[in-house]
C-alpha cells in the first residue's frame, strides 16, 4: 500500500523537529554542559572540546562553541551516512542538526554563567536525560535522525558485524571515557551514564507508549464457556487456538484475547466462576490495533 505524504504531515514533521531540537539544546545548555556531563554522541565530543580549548583560542576565550563544533562533526558524518549507509530523510536530518546547533549556541549566549543546580550534578544528569530523551523522541517521531554517533555505530555494525545495540553502547562509552581522560574526574562517567540510561528509557517509553492493553492466554477445559463470557460480559473478541499439553498430552482449546487493563480484575473473577483450575498468562501489549481498539489507519502517521 502506498502512503500519501501531504503538506500537513510535512509541516507537522518539521514542527516536531524544531521543538525537539530546542528541547535538546535546552538540555545541553542548562543541564549537561555546566556540569561537564558527557551524554555520548557528537555533543559529548563537543562538550569535551569546549572545555579543553578554553583560553587557547584568543577570539574564543570561553572555548569552542558547542553547537558549531557539533555541526562541524555532523557535516562529514552526514556525507558518510549518505554515501555508505544510504541514509533516508537527508533533508530532515540536515534541519535537525543545524537547528540543534543554532539553538544550542543561541541559548548559551542567553544563559551566560548562570547555573540551575549549584553543586548538584546528579539532579542535572537526571533532568538532562529526561529532556534529551523527550527531544530525541520527538525527532524520531518526525522520521528524522540527528546524524551524529549513530552513523559511526551503524558503520561498526555494517563492517565489523557487531550488533547495533552493542555498537551504540561501545561508541557512546568511548566518548564518555574521553571525558574521563580530559577532565580526570571519576564522577563524570557515572553522571554521564545516568544521563544516557535515563534518556534511553524516556525514548523507549515515548515510542512504545504507556501500555493500556493486556494480551491474555487462557488454558481451560471449559474454553468455550470462557470465550462466550469474554464476548458477552467484557464485549471483547478473541481467538481459539488448538493445543496439546506437554505433561499429560491432553488436547484442548486455548482462548486468546486482548483487554483493557481495567478489565483484568473482572476477567479473573469470571474465569474463577467458570473454571478455578484455568491457567492464565497475562502479557503487556504495547499497542493493539483493529476492531474495539485504535484503527490501523490511525497509526499510519504516528
Amino acid at each position: 500500500m502506498q502512503i500519501k505524504i501531504n503538506k500537513k504531515d510535512t509541516v507537522r514533521d518539521y514542527v516536531l523537529i524544531l521543538v525537539g531540537s530546542l528541547i535538546l539544546a535546552t538540555a545541553y545548555v542548562f543541564f549537561i554542559t555546566p556540569y561537564k556531563i558527557i551524554p555520548g554522541g557528537i555533543y559529548g565530543i563537543a562538550i569535551v572540546l569546549h572545555y579543553i580549548t578554553q583560553g587557547i583560542v584568543p577570539f574564543l576565550p570561553d572555548g569552542l562553541p558547542i553547537g558549531t563544533t557539533a555541526l562541524c562533526f555532523n557535516i562529514p558524518l552526514l556525507y558518510v551516512s549518505y554515501r555508505l549507509l544510504g541514509a533516508k530523510s537527508i533533508t530532515k536530518t540536515i534541519v535537525t542538526f543545524v537547528s540543534t546547533s543554532v539553538f544550542t549556541d543561541s541559548l548559551s549566549l542567553l544563559k551566560g554563567d548562570r547555573e540551575l543546580f549549584s553543586d548538584d550534578p546528579l539532579l542535572a544528569s537526571i533532568y538532562g536525560g529526561v529532556l534529551i530523551g523527550l527531544g530525541v523522541a520527538l525527532i524520531f517521531k518526525a522520521h528524522a535522525t540527528s546524524a551524529g554517533s549513530d552513523v559511526m555505530a551503524k558503520m561498526l555494525t555494517k563492517y565489523q558485524r557487531v550488533p547495533l545495540s552493542y555498537s551504540i553502547i561501545l561508541v557512546d562509552s568511548t566518548i564518555v571515557l574521553l571525558g574521563l581522560i580530559a577532565f580526570r574526574d571519576w564522577a563524570i562517567p557515572l553522571y554521564s551514564w545516568i544521563t544516557i540510561f535515563v534518556y534511553g528509557e524516556v525514548v523507549a517509553a515515548i515510542q512504545q507508549g504507556l501500555s493500556n492493553e493486556r494480551a491474555v492466554f487462557i488454558i481451560s477445559s471449559k474454553s468455550e464457556e470462557i470465550g462466550q463470557m469474554v464476548n458477552q460480559k467484557l464485549k471483547r473478541g478473541g481467538t481459539y487456538f488448538h493445543g496439546r499439553g506437554i505433561y499429560n498430552g491432553k488436547e484442548q482449546d486455548i482462548v486468546y484475547t486482548v483487554v483493557k487493563i481495567r478489565q483484568l480484575p473482572m476477567l479473573r473473577e469470571h474465569i474463577l466462576a467458570i473454571d478455578e483450575h484455568a491457567f492464565i498468562t497475562v502479557l503487556s501489549a504495547h499497542e493493539a490495533f483493529g476492531q474495539g481498539f485504535k484503527s490501523l489507519k490511525e497509526t499510519i502517521n504516528d
